[in-house]
């Protein structure tokens, strides 16, 4: 009995085996876009900067008035009798004190043992010599810092998600000159053994040659799965998920046109550091200056033989007002070492931020001329790349017709691999000096 088969089935068959495998296509502008979403840096740099913001928060409010309340109870205790209250009994001998209707009578007070106090006090600064206001300032560097070290971070970041993905590419490209070079082997083997009875010692040359050559295929798939890997990693991509990179090496380069370096993030970092060390110095000294100030106060007291009654009548109120002085008169010269710290740290900070500008603007003009050198030099290398492969292509069909050895062949196909890489490189660091600049300008 034959069995007929639906067209719809074998037509799903041939797609699904036909089919290639699903991808992730990625660009450059995406991979840096991901990896940036995704980098711990960035995060801890946003967390320094809400702490920095929080830090000038907390020292501008040390310019705004303070209110403080209080209360407090106290229970006063009869030591013979704690169970009641504490009394005081006038003997009838002070009859000559009391009015005559209270003669050859006991009299007694009885003190109230439950008190009840609560008051509210406010301190207006009106000045304080620098203390806060340099201390607000160092604070505003800070979080100026903050600011500028978030650029950096966030250029160091794009930076190394560039090298990532031209990394990756790089060795996508590797893959297919890697095995093009086995199959021109495999090539000239076939052509050598068809021809008829082939040399022995070319067809061993051709031999280990592609034994070399299968062993370049596998290391290059192994580090190009390895930069893979390293890019999903880092853009927060599945591992399981295949990349299809969609951005290619360019074929020619543009002048960079790059002015003179300015500033960057790190030499704002440096520079507020500076200030801030300074102004932490001023506020210190400021330490040993007095420090004016209004102050008012309202104090309410009651008191009852039961706590139960402790409201049942007005109890007494004051208030005051005035102004208060303090003035610090030994401390050790604890301010003036504090302030010594401080100015230690501003010269240090400033001699970190004049070395900071030598090698910075050392390193951008090295990337500029870097850039241009290579993009120079491409065109030449692209000339040696096609000559060697057209010396190639003629080695092939000479050996071919019996020509010439395998070791001259196997010289050739060497030399063509290796310009191959080396304009597959020349174009990487090209791409990777101008993402220097990037990150190091302005």
């Amino acid at each position: 009995m034959i069995k007929i088969i639906p067209v719809s089935l074998v037509a799903a068959l041939v797609a699904g085996i036909s089919m290639p495998a699903y991808s992730l296509d990625l660009s450059l502008s995406d991979a840096i876009d991901m990896v940036v979403r995704e980098s711990h840096d960035i995060r801890r740099a946003d967390a320094n900067l809400s702490r920095a913001q929080a830090s000038l928060d907390a020292a501008n409010a040390n310019r705004w008035f303070k209110l403080d309340g209080s209360m407090s109870y106290m229970n006063m205790v009869n030591v013979k009798n704690p169970s009641e209250s504490q009394k005081i009994e006038l003997p009838p001998e002070l009859g000559g004190l009391i009015s005559e209707s209270l003669k050859d009578q006991s009299i007694v007070f009885e003190i109230p043992d439950n008190i009840l106090q609560a008051g509210l006090t406010l301190t207006q600064p009106i000045y304080t010599f620098g203390k806060i206001g340099n201390a607000v300032k160092s604070v505003k560097s800070a979080v100026k810092m903050a600011k500028s070290s978030h650029e950096l971070t966030v250029r160091e970041v794009r930076y190394a998600a560039a090298d990532l993905y031209w990394t990756a590419r790089m060795t996508d490209e590797i893959v297919k000159l890697a095995e093009q070079d086995l199959k021109n082997a495999r090539d000239a083997k076939r052509s050598l053994t068809s021809a008829g009875r082939s040399h022995r010692s070319n067809l061993l040359k051709i031999e280990s040659d592609i034994a070399s050559k299968q062993i370049n295929v596998s290391d290059a798939y192994f580090n190009r799965d390895t930069a893979h890997r390293m890019l999903k990693i880092l853009a927060g991509i599945n591992m399981d998920e295949e990349l299809n990179l969609t951005d290619n090496f360019p074929t020619s380069f543009e002048s960079l046109n790059a002015g003179e370096l300015k500033n960057t993030p790190q030499w704002d970092v440096l520079s507020e550091q500076v200030n801030m060390y300074e102004r932490m110095a001023r506020a210190q000294r400021a330490n040993s200056y007095p420090t004016l100030a209004a102050t008012a106060s309202y104090t309410y007291s009651t008191m009852s033989g039961d706590i139960g009654h402790l409201f049942d009548k007005q109890g007494s109120q004051s208030a005051y007002w005035g102004l208060a002085l303090q003035m610090p008169i030994f401390s050790g010269g604890l301010n003036r070492a504090n302030a010594t710290v401080e100015a230690m740290n501003a010269a240090a900070a400033r001699e970190d931020l004049a070395q900071a500008k030598k090698l910075t603007t050392e390193q951008y003009n090295t990337a500029v001329q870097r850039y241009e050198h290579l993009r120079g030099n491409l065109s030449t290398l692209v000339n040696a790349r096609d000559l060697a492969a057209k010396t190639y292509a003629l080695s092939q069909n000479r050996f071919a017709s019996g020509q010439t050895s395998a070791v001259e062949l196997a010289e050739v196909s060497a030399g063509l691999y290796q310009l191959d890489l080396a304009l597959l490189n020349t174009k990487y660091n090209i791409l990777m000096s101008a993402e220097t600049v990037k990150k190091l300008g302005e």
